[in-house]
């Protein structure tokens, strides 16, 4: 993602600890404490995924849970996806800090509390979320040895924890780059003191610490032209080179992660569904199962008018998905958050007519929008397939 982004998002994440702090000492429900659900005669999101073997779920963050959201993603979610607690801001503070494992050890005992799958995201190898204790003249300095320390060892050390407990690892969080080296981003700081086989090394190594886990390489912009420009069929192309590359290096990637973040602006006009399936079939051609990942829709380019932006937010989601969940092999869908109340898109990207943003399921008040209806829809619609996992909560 653009520089513009990298530092809106550490932001973010930096003033998120304050509201941690918050919730941890008291503020929201007791992690694992199971509340009674909504008083409603729907069904959840995740079983109208799983009636045609699609494992549905939702990001979350130890500070989001407040007693209101808690009850809410109790209620839709059959898989987590942790947004913050895997983040180095959390986990390594400082290029000095030892390992805390504390909040990503809450998420965890939450998911598991509650019957939901986990999978360890958005990427044990990713070049944000470090937070304020980390230094760009840091972060571009170091030397061979100690980039392979602190980066190997901190993916060691995280799979080696939660071995047997989470299902599957984001091991590489957007690597590619249409503008790489053979379609392999060379702006990270790993890159030059590792080359790039930093990427088939981190895959070995998640291996070697849990070899029953299943490990994802997780990447944006294939859909349409994003805010920042990027062409979906360049994009595509330098992906798959990566992967090509990966695999015939003997490297254990098992699924692809596409992070589903929709620009709603004319999306119906550039959302090309013929060529979105046949990059879908790429995929599945090479042995990968598909998850959609971090599912939202930012609202740019639709009138500030909740009702007339809702219904054109609900638009985006169904045709989409409509598309994605026609090939059998898309096992997961993930949206990256269920409540507007906890958008990071309000956070990173406000509206220039300062109307709040609506990119999710359920409002601030957690009330199901037009936007629920239509991803419940679409998974009505959905053909059947075999699943990749049994959700425990549906066992």
């Amino acid at each position: 993602m653009s520089e513009e982004h990298a530092v809106s998002r550490r932001s973010f994440l930096a003033g998120a600890a304050g509201v941690a702090a918050g919730v941890m000492a008291g503020a929201g429900p007791a992690f694992g404490q199971v509340n009674p659900p909504f008083a409603t005669t729907r069904r959840p999101l995740w079983r109208d995924a799983w009636a045609k073997g699609i494992v549905y779920g939702s990001s979350v963050a130890t500070w989001q849970l407040d007693p209101e959201y808690t009850r809410l993603y109790k209620r839709e979610s059959a898989l987590l996806w942790p947004e913050d607690d895997f983040l180095w801001w959390r986990l390594k503070p400082t290029p000095t800090s030892p390992l805390d494992f504390t909040y990503s050890d809450q998420i965890v005992e939450f998911a598991e509390n509650n019957g939901q799958l986990i999978i360890g995201g958005p990427g044990l190898v990713w070049d944000e979320g470090f937070g304020e204790g980390w230094s760009d003249d840091f972060l571009w300095s170091m030397d061979t040895k100690t980039d392979r320390r602190i980066l190997f060892g901190t993916l060691k050390q995280t799979v080696r924890r939660y071995r047997g407990r989470i299902r599957a690892w984001v091991v590489c969080n957007e690597v590619t780059s249409p503008e790489g080296k053979n379609g392999l981003r060379t702006d990270v700081p790993w890159y030059g003191p590792l080359g790039p086989g930093y990427v088939a090394e981190s895959y070995h190594l998640a291996h070697q610490e849990d070899p029953h886990a299943f490990l994802l390489i997780n990447e944006f912009g294939f859909e349409t032209v994003n805010q920042y420009g990027d062409q979906p069929g360049d994009r595509r192309r330098a992906t798959l080179k990566v992967v090509d590359h990966l695999l015939a290096e003997g490297a254990p990637v098992h699924g692809f992660g596409i992070q589903g973040h929709l620009l709603a602006d004319r999306f119906a006009d550039r959302f090309h569904t013929r060529e979105y399936l046949r990059f879908l079939q790429e995929i599945a051609d090479r042995g990968l199962k598909i998850f959609i990942t971090e599912m939202d829709v930012l609202d740019d380019g639709l009138p500030a008018d909740r009702r007339i932006r809702d219904k054109m937010v609900a638009d985006v989601y169904k045709r989409y998905l409509d598309t994605a969940l026609q090939s059998k092999d898309v096992k997961v869908v993930i949206s990256f958050g269920l409540s507007d109340r906890y958008t990071w898109l309000q956070e990173d990207y406000p509206r220039d007519d300062g109307a709040p943003r609506r990119p999710l399921a359920f409002d601030q008040e957690m009330r199901a929008k037009r936007a629920f209806w239509a991803i419940k829809g679409a998974f009505d619609d959905a053909p059947h397939r075999r699943p990749l996992w049994v959700p425990p909560r549906a066992r």
